[in-house]
């Protein structure tokens, strides 16, 4: 489904990526690790357009996205949920919500799919007329989750979604990833501070480190890596 080959992204004279490769085919859970500045968050923006890419190439269902503009990316189902969610707060819920849909024609359908998230997240159907930026930090990332599957995501990414929660919110949001995977069927690009979870619902994993990745293998096979163990999973 996602095939990025030998991509280069550079910040001024600083290269942040240096001829990274990986693939996420239909159907996985795949997660990507690595230290603060390793370049994960960068790697997710350029793949929805929102920074270039110097060199490589990044393909979604064969065609090429480094000459689309973001919105026409989106357009395709290749959705990102940003570090930090990056909601509307001077508008509502409801209206948050909207914006994830704003390229679909089929009104009935958005309805349909609205129901569906404040099912999934009933705070959000309770709070659906409220400002956005008076939300909590586990409701505003429910928010940006919900957001983006108004926009009918083939591809999910979701960067860092248990950042800054408390242990009982982000088991929440844990929860809320594994149900959209297994029962929804969303492919997922996973970057996600707590390893030890990623690596267990991933069906394959990469390292990034230092801009390029170093390890590739099965979530549990990562699992097992003494490397991964010391550097990430604390052991």
């Amino acid at each position: 489904m996602l095939q990025v080959e030998n991509l280069v992204v550079s910040y001024g004279k600083a290269v942040a990526l240096s001829e990274v490769s990986l693939r996420v085919e239909e159907g996985e859970l795949v997660a990507l690790l690595g230290s603060n500045g390793a370049g994960k968050s960068t790697l997710l923006k350029t793949i929805s357009g929102v920074m270039a890419a110097g060199a490589g190439s990044i393909k979604f269902q064969g065609l090429e996205l480094t000459s689309l503009a973001a919105h026409q990316i989106v357009e395709l189902g290749v959705i990102q949920v940003p570090e930090g969610r990056e909601l509307f707060p001077q508008l509502t819920v409801r209206d948050n919500l909207r914006m994830g849909a704003f390229t679909r024609r089929d009104l009935v359908a958005v309805e349909r799919d609205m129901q569906f998230v404040f099912q999934l997240f009933p705070r959000l159907a309770e709070r659906s007329s409220q400002m956005a930026g008076t939300l909590s930090g586990g409701e505003a990332q429910m928010l940006a989750i919900a957001r983006a599957l108004l926009s009918e995501p083939k591809l999910l990414m979701l960067d860092e979604p248990s950042l800054g929660l408390a242990p009982v919110v982000r088991d929440d949001i844990y929860e809320v990833v594994q149900q959209i995977y297994e029962e929804r069927g969303v492919t997922i690009l996973l970057v996600e501070q707590n390893a030890k979870w990623a690596l267990e619902v991933a069906s394959r994993g990469y390292i990034l480190e230092n801009g390029r990745v170093t390890i590739e293998d099965r979530g549990s096979k990562l699992a097992e890596n003494q490397h991964v163990q010391r550097a990430y999973l604390g052991y």
